[in-house]
């Protein structure tokens, strides 16, 4: 299974999490099968380059983001693209996962996706 997250730079798992899921420096990969990590730079738009951050989430097979936050459209796309979506995840990639696996983060939806992104 991957895991993705959106990081700050590229410290594998212990980088800090970006809160801005579109505005993430990197997003860190983690292949919980093979203990792959991969650090993925943000080519996209928001970044000045081309395209949108979720594909290139979508290009890396991933199952399972986790993310501080999100805006609706993102989660949106993340839903259509059968990826399971995380939201309130704070500190680093580890604290992260280690919280996704306590079941301590909210499954992302409309009503908590990000207000200031409705965009």
């Amino acid at each position: 299974m991957k895991i993705c997250v959106p990081t700050m730079g590229n410290a594998g798992l212990g980088e800090a999490i970006c809160q801005h899921f579109g505005r993430a420096p990197t997003f860190t990969v983690v292949d919980l099968n093979s203990d792959e990590i991969r650090i993925l730079p943000n080519v996209s738009e928001h970044m000045g380059g081309k395209g949108l951050p979720t594909e290139t989430i979508f290009a890396e097979g991933v199952q399972v983001l986790i993310v501080g936050g999100l805006g609706p459209k993102a989660v949106m796309a993340f839903s259509q693209a059968g990826i399971d979506v995380f939201v309130g995840a704070t500190g680093t990639v580890k604290d992260a996962i280690d919280d996704w696996h306590e079941d301590l983060l909210s499954r992302a939806s409309q009503e908590n996706a990000c207000q200031e992104h409705r965009h």
